[in-house]
């Protein structure tokens, strides 16, 4: 049987869940909302990409946050990038950790990076040797593993291959995403359970536009995931995905898996943060964690009121 606890969560609030909010914040917000995150005992967080600030604004400053964090810091967290030359501009600005993201089918690829798949296959062991020059990690990370905007369902055995293609083989960890949302436990599970890990972390990054974020989480820790990703109050989504919708809530995914570092009051510090977070960007919140903890049920422990 699975131990939950043992599942870590990264957080990818301020990657993932502000890309599609049009909000640039200044950089010290989000800073300050890394270190929290940090020292509330979350793992690793994502804190930003390398992708254009004129067709992903929320993204301005990537670079700027690296510059504020201290090493140790640093060590636990990770930045977006699709292209070596990414990689060399993130690794000069002091990034070590590095999710080298391209998406299974090829019409999501050409609409979130302008290449085919394969081309950004071709192109990573050069972003390999540039994360590895400084001492880095990176990951394969491949969206659209599960089902295509445009294309539909995608075949499991396309990822598997690149998963097992020499090319990608010595990233540290394989990043597979449900970038729509669509997928359901069973079919998470097995793709799981399929792949070719080879030594390599195995992370799922969900979304819960069907409402399967966080049972399709579980679902990949059954299959051998070790990391799973989460946005506060479920912020997010892509801008190059149609239908898609935000990540599954970091609030929820810690409720469920209720790892060592995880006590009402760090819950109820994180609910805040979120809470804060989402007034900031005019969103609402989806965690329905959240939503438990400010009811009235004051009887059990993890609720924290209305105030």
């Amino acid at each position: 049987m699975t131990d939950y606890s043992q599942v870590g969560l990264r957080d990818v609030t301020l990657r993932d869940g502000l890309q599609l909010t049009g909000s640039v914040l200044d950089v010290d917000i989000r800073v300050r909302l890394a270190r929290t995150l940090l020292a509330a005992g979350v793992p690793e967080l994502e804190i930003g990409s390398m992708a254009r600030p004129d067709l992903v604004p929320p993204m301005a400053g990537t670079l700027d946050i690296v510059a504020q964090l201290t090493p140790e810091e640093i060590d636990r967290c990770w930045v977006w990038v699709a292209t070596p030359r990414h990689v060399a501009a993130a690794a000069e600005a002091g990034v070590r950790n590095f999710q080298y993201c391209l998406s299974v089918s090829d019409a999501h690829n050409k609409a979130n990076i302008g290449r085919l798949a394969e081309d950004s296959v071709a192109a990573m062991p050069a972003a390999v040797a540039a994360a590895k020059e400084v001492d880095g990690r990176i990951q394969l990370c491949l969206a659209t593993a599960f089902t295509c905007p445009f294309d539909g369902p995608v075949d499991p055995d396309r990822v598997r291959q690149i998963v097992a293609d020499p090319r990608t083989g010595d990233a540290d960890d394989v990043v597979l995403a449900d970038t729509l949302g669509q997928a359901y436990p069973g079919q998470v599970r097995d793709l799981f359970s399929s792949v070719e890990a080879r030594d390599r972390r195995l992370v799922f990054h969900g979304h819960d536009t069907w409402g399967m974020g966080v049972a399709n989480s579980l679902a990949a820790a059954d299959g051998g995931a070790v990391v799973v990703d989460g946005a506060l109050g479920g912020l997010g989504g892509c801008p190059f995905a149609p239908g898609a919708s935000g990540n599954t809530a970091s609030e929820d995914l810690l409720f469920a898996t209720r790892p060592d570092y995880l006590t009402p009051t760090v819950l109820a510090d994180l609910v805040r943060e979120g809470e804060t977070l989402l007034g900031r960007v005019d969103e609402v919140s989806k965690s329905r964690t959240a939503q438990g903890a400010r009811s009235k049920a004051d009887a059990f422990r993890w609720v924290i009121g209305e105030t």
